[in-house]
């Protein structure tokens, strides 16, 4: 069976290592560098799992995550964040629907860890 995962992160260098971790793995791989370009690609290709950055530069991660719930709910959601996870933001995340979360530069097996653990 084919996993879809769809990348989020506006830092495009991300997207491109991430990507090449799960194709490596057999994914079927999408990247989006923003909200609009995030929302466009689960409405294309209906991924299994996101992988979310917190913080992007134009948009909240926290409200981009409740938009993805709410139109495509059987989508797991893993939040991604490069400053460290603080405990309220945590909190937050997993309360508004995100199904896991890893830090970045974590080495490639740990990443796709965190995505299988989700998966249905």
């Amino acid at each position: 069976m084919t996993r879809r995962v769809l990348i989020v992160d506006d830092e495009k260098q991300i997207c491109e290592l991430y990507g090449m971790f799960f194709e490596r793995e057999g994914f079927v791989v999408s990247r989006a560098f923003n909200a609009e370009m995030c929302m466009a690609e689960i409405a294309k290709n209906s991924p299994d799992v996101v992988l979310l950055d917190i913080n992007l530069a134009q948009d909240d991660g926290l409200s981009l995550l409740g938009k993805i719930k709410e139109s495509q709910p059987r989508s797991k959601v893993v939040m991604m964040t490069g400053m460290g996870f603080l405990d309220d933001l945590l909190r937050e995340a997993l309360n508004r629907g995100a199904d896991g979360y890893l830090s970045k530069g974590l080495p490639s097996h740990e990443v796709i860890g965190a995505v299988r653990r989700v998966m249905p």
